[in-house]
């Protein structure tokens, strides 16, 4: 990454971006660092997408600047910033050869023949596809085929890569592999990664930091233990992973509301409760979900307000609660779990 004082790979200052009356982004503004892994998470409509397309070149703001290493690119189509896009759902020629398909922009730059195709095999090499050139993109897995896109966008060696949900169509064991060499990649090469996605743990497993989007704006930027251990927002502590959301009046602390991580709780008999220290919050086990190697049970707090506890998979206290579904159960947490959010 960029030490301090160096010229952004990406900066968005005050951008704006309005579809009539829509406003898709609301004065937008941060900079990512050179070599950073920056993750851009946010649900369906909250603007990740459009600032990434603003920094491709393929929108333009109604308001405010984006620049890339430290120019304003207000006035440059997308094929001259040094800024290539890798798209969801790859955007291969399906007539051409991968190899064609990898060497396309440099043909476009007028490249020679004989040295476009040394590019193209090398960058496939790079990838994972040595060999693959004379094959066409029809005979490839889905994997193989976002690798593909990925070799067409280095292959002229752009200073920043921006991926839009690269690995959304992906099946799950395949989207996992794919996370672990995209970020083994952007390593090797050094360059400027930004990742939109709205997976949550994509993002906190790849990025160097994360940006929360939502309505718009960004709720939260700081790195995947800030945004995880320490959420500015309930949006945010409910958007990336799971959260109980305590009002204060609870447990004395009003009028804070606390976030409070389903992993932090414990579940113990009402008869052993005073003898475990900690905050206690008395209610009704109603549920328990198997998520592998963990439980998800699911309560309801005597004053009706649903509350959860993840316990791993088989220990003595999960085993203990599994047996009590339906009976009373107190959930016990640290003071310390808590973690207040913003009004």
């Amino acid at each position: 990454m960029t030490g301090e004082g160096a010229v952004p790979a990406v900066e968005l200052r005050s951008v704006t971006r309005r579809f009539g009356a829509v406003i898709a982004l609301d004065g937008i503004s941060f900079a990512v660092g050179g070599g950073e892994f920056f993750g851009m998470l946010g649900p369906s409509g909250s603007g990740k997408t459009t600032c990434l397309r603003m920094i491709a070149g393929f929108d333009v703001p109604s308001t405010g600047e984006v620049l890339i290493a430290g120019r304003s690119v207000g006035d440059l189509p997308p094929y001259e910033r040094d800024a290539h896009t890798v798209f969801q759902d790859y955007a291969l020629f399906p007539h051409m050869s991968v190899a064609d398909n990898v060497a396309f922009p440099l043909m476009i730059a007028k490249v020679p023949q004989a040295q476009r195709h040394a590019r193209a095999e090398e960058t496939l090499e790079r990838v994972k596809l040595a060999g693959f050139g004379k094959r066409k993109p029809s005979e490839l897995s889905g994997g193989q085929r976002q690798r593909v896109a990925l070799a067409r966008a280095l292959i002229d060696q752009p200073s920043v890569l921006l991926l839009d949900e690269p690995l959304g169509a992906l099946d799950l064991k395949l989207r996992e592999d794919m996370q672990r060499e995209l970020k083994e990649l952007q390593r090797s090469l050094g360059i400027t990664f930004i990742f939109v996605t709205h997976d949550q743990g994509e993002a906190l497993g790849m990025s160097d930091r994360v940006a929360v989007f939502n309505q718009g704006r960004i709720e939260q930027l700081g790195t995947p233990d800030d945004i995880y251990d320490r959420p500015a927002s309930e949006f945010v502590a409910t958007f990336v992973g799971s959260a109980n959301v305590i009002d204060g009046a609870l447990i004395g602390a009003a009028p804070q509301r606390f976030a409070l991580r389903p992993e932090r709780v414990r579940l113990v008999a009402p008869g052993v409760a005073q003898l475990v220290p900690g905050i206690k919050l008395s209610g009704m086990l109603r549920d328990a979900q198997h998520l592998g190697a963990d439980t998800r049970f699911s309560l309801a707090l005597d004053g009706g307000q649903a509350f959860h506890a993840t316990l791993r998979h088989g220990d003595e206290e999960e085993i203990a609660a599994r047996g009590r579904l339906g009976q009373a159960i107190v959930a016990v947490f640290d003071r310390g779990d808590l973690k207040p959010l913003a009004s």
